[in-house]
């Protein structure tokens, strides 16, 4: 009986005898698709958006390697993984279907445990990447939903999230690396949260306990996201519980200095601050750059790490061209009365 969960494979060949042994070897834990031509199979593919492709190479009309780049052309198909099950082994032979963007490479006459070990073993990685972009797409929800208990907007951590990862990149940090502080910096303010209305949306100073309970959204940031022994999640927890610290030791809430603030704490504080002064809030205008510059330059030493703050300055025509990509809209003015 087929069961609607198991993963669906589109099996593309022109001989029905390989058709019918790829489905002896993989019906048992799969549900089956077959095109006898390239044509077809762009058919099914958009049509089903099956888990994972078997194509063969050489068909009549179009080749393997035409429908392979095809399907990568699309992007309802693009995302698909193709195996390629043919009889050419030559090394030419693998890297032109590597190049049209194949994932692996399965030799004919096939061995029933091969199929079904590359098969295995492929849509384990479609998994884990499908988990790895539904953990990021929640990381950034939680992000924009502390936006919505501030005065802040969903473009600020999109802004300052890009600027952090030109910082980091600047700072010396793997493409990789960037990119994971890219998508936690978003959670910097997560913690706002488990602060009332009342003192999150208060037009005017807060007084000495409001204060307090102010500071405490770092904490109740680090609590929200939890802790973690690696990876994406484990940066943003530091992100959050550090990117109030300050270089001098005045900030809150551990009161650290210097580089035990953790790297990631002090380029989002950057990065958010910039960003901040540069944007207009319902209590404030937006600075000029010129200005926001100046304001690092004097906190070089007391509020910011004196390099990063060279290093961002140093960035600015990268700064420049996220902070035009997503500017603020800002509402045309109500025509004068007569």
């Amino acid at each position: 009986m087929t069961n609607v969960h198991q993963p669906l494979i589109l099996a593309v060949d022109d001989e029905a005898s390989n058709l019918q042994l790829l489905r002896q070897i993989l019906q048992d834990h799969y549900r089956l698709r077959f095109a006898k031509d390239g044509t077809r199979a762009l058919e099914l593919a958009r049509e089903e958006r099956p888990n994972l492709i078997l194509l063969d190479v050489m068909m009549p009309g179009m080749s393997g390697y035409e429908v392979c780049a095809a399907l990568k052309a699309d992007p309802a198909t693009a995302s698909i993984p193709v195996i390629f099950v043919t009889a050419l082994n030559d090394t030419d032979d693998e890297l032109e279907g590597f190049e049209a963007g194949a994932v692996d490479y399965i030799t004919k006459p096939v061995s029933p445990a091969i199929v079904r070990a590359r098969v295995r073993t492929h849509l384990s990685l479609v998994r884990m990447e499908a988990l790895r972009a539904s953990r990021l797409e929640i990381v950034q929800r939680l992000g924009l939903a502390a936006e919505y208990k501030d005065n802040e907007t969903g473009l600020h951590v999109i802004r300052m999230s890009h600027f952090a990862r030109i910082l980091g990149l600047a700072a010396g940090m793997t493409e990789a690396e960037a990119d994971d502080l890219l998508h936690a910096a978003p959670m910097h303010d997560v913690g706002k949260i488990g602060i009332p209305d009342r003192i999150l949306q208060k037009p005017g100073p807060l007084d000495p306990e409001e204060w307090k309970i102010m500071q405490s959204h770092a904490s109740i940031g680090a609590e929200i996201i939890g802790r973690h022994d690696g990876g994406m999640l484990a940066l943003a927890r530091n992100i959050a519980l550090s990117h109030h610290e300050k270089w001098d030791g005045s900030g809150y809430p551990a009161g650290l200095a210097g580089e035990a603030i953790p790297l990631e704490g002090r380029i989002c504080a950057v990065a958010d601050v910039f960003d901040a002064l540069t944007s207009v809030r319902p209590y404030k205008k937006a600075w000029t750059e010129e200005e926001a510059i100046d304001f690092l330059i004097q906190q070089k030493g007391r509020h910011f790490d004196p390099n990063l703050v060279d290093l961002f300055i140093g960035q600015m025509p990268a700064i420049r061209a996220i902070r035009q990509r997503w500017a603020e809209q800002v509402p045309a003015a109500l025509p004068e009365a007569a």
